[in-house]
C-alpha cells in the first residue's frame, strides 16, 4: 500500500503531492540515472522518462539541494524526504483520476485522486 503525503513548498509551487512506496531500496542497489518511468492516467500512458531528467542524475539533485542548504547554514535531517525532481513531464490531473507509475525495479504504485 503507498502512503500518500502533503507538503507545503512555498517557494516552488503552493502545494505538492507525492506517494512513497513500502519497500525501502539501497541506493547503490540501482542505477538511478538509467531507471525508467512510465506513467498512466486512466490507463493511458502519459508520461515517459528516466532518473537522467533530474540534472542528469537524482543523486546530483539531492546534492545540489544539500550544498545549497548547507551554504545558507541549514542542514537536511534525518527522515527527510527529498523530491530530487520529476523523471518525466508533468500532467494535469483531477478528482477521480487513477495514476499509476511503473518506476523500472522499483516496482509500481498507483493512487486514486478525491
Amino acid at each position: 500500500m503507498a502512503l500518500l503525503r502533503h507538503v507545503v513548498v512555498p517557494v516552488v509551487v503552493p502545494s505538492v503531492l507525492y506517494v512513497l512506496g513500502d519497500q525501502p531500496v539501497a541506493l547503490g542497489a540501482l542505477s538511478l540515472g538509467d531507471i525508467v518511468m512510465q506513467m498512466s492516467k486512466a490507463g493511458q500512458v502519459v508520461s515517459i522518462g528516466t532518473g537522467a531528467a533530474c540534472l542528469g542524475h537524482p543523486l546530483r539533485a539531492a546534492y545540489w539541494l544539500a550544498r545549497t542548504m548547507a551554504d545558507r547554514g541549514q542542514g537536511l535531517r534525518a527522515g527527510e524526504v527529498i523530491l530530487s525532481g520529476a523523471l518525466g513531464p508533468m500532467v494535469p490531473v483531477s478528482a477521480v483520476d487513477l495514476i499509476h507509475a511503473q518506476i523500472g525495479a522499483l516496482g509500481t504504485v498507483s493512487c486514486r485522486l478525491v
